[in-house]
């Protein structure tokens, strides 16, 4: 078995955001393993704050470098050398050692993060449906994801708060004392943006106001969570107004550069905006 990663404890955001793989590209990497005849097993881990994957090899000729240029094919580009000091490798019993920490929240940013779980059982089922799991992977996964629901059941590891919306709500109160009285706009319906929405929520702020290219689900959380569902037409607008912004969009591009925010800014008079982009790979900041 081997593992071939980077995690935010190794790379940076610009670093991770080079190597992230969105599903499609998730789906292409592991129909490249699948077709090789040195790989009998494999499942793709990208997310947030790592990406990597899980391999059993039958030959040491897949190794760091062999899965290096296999992402680069899949995402049009090339690494080179360049970020051979951000990724890590582990084998066998190793390997076994680091699924098991990463399912459990132990390896998350924030200890004990819920999400890692959903996203470790998502990468499994996505590797299932393309054949690419067999005898071996299936007991491990098995293992690592009824490991991951004993850590959360059994133990306080995620007592008190614990995903990256969390953190960043948690953030922005420590600077803004109270977000009680504020307006926040959260852009992004996805995972993120409903955790989000929920914590705010339950936090009593004054007024949310929520954007999702999708209106309906924007919506269908806006009323479910007190809010507002607004329209990417108004981003100018309610940008001028609110206090908080935090940004959770799975856009393969920039939806809020520089200009943008020097525009914003200039009709604010003076007024602070928080900006938070918790995406990946990043969307609101140039």
């Amino acid at each position: 078995m081997l593992v071939i990663g980077l995690s935010h404890k190794t790379a940076p955001i610009e670093v991770r955001e080079k190597f992230y793989l969105n599903p499609t590209q998730q789906e292409l990497l592991l129909l490249e393993l699948k077709n090789h005849p040195l790989v009998s097993e494999a499942f793709v881990l990208s997310t947030c704050n790592r990406i990597e994957v899980y391999l059993k090899r039958a030959d040491k000729a897949i190794d760091q470098a062999f899965v290096v240029n296999l992402i680069s094919k899949v995402k049009k580009t090339s690494f080179g050398n360049d970020f051979d000091g951000y990724l890590y490798a582990y084998e066998n019993n190793e390997a076994v050692e680091h699924l098991l920490k990463v399912a459990t929240g132990l390896d998350s940013l924030i200890l004990g993060e819920k999400q890692i779980l959903g996203q470790v059982k998502t990468a499994v089922k996505r590797s299932r449906q393309l054949g690419l799991l067999s005898k071996y992977f299936n007991i491990l996964t098995q293992i690592a994801i009824r490991t991951g629901k004993k850590a959360q059941g059994e133990t306080d590891i995620s007592y008190g708060g614990s995903s990256i919306s969390w953190a960043a709500i948690e953030m922005a109160q420590q600077i803004l004392g109270t977000l009680q009285n504020k307006s926040v706009l959260v852009i992004g319906a996805g995972k993120m943006g409903e955790l989000a929405l929920d914590t705010l929520h339950k936090r009593g702020v004054a007024k949310i106001y929520l954007m999702n290219r999708t209106g309906e689900k924007a919506e269908a959380l806006a009323q479910q969570y007190g809010g507002i569902a607004a329209s990417f037409w108004d981003i100018k607008e309610i940008l001028t107004e609110v206090d908080v912004a935090f940004c959770a969009v799975g856009a393969p591009h920039y939806i809020l550069d520089d200009e943008k925010v020097a525009g914003i800014m200039k009709l604010r008079q003076g007024r602070v905006l928080m900006l938070m982009d918790i995406s990946m790979p990043r969307n609101c900041l140039g």
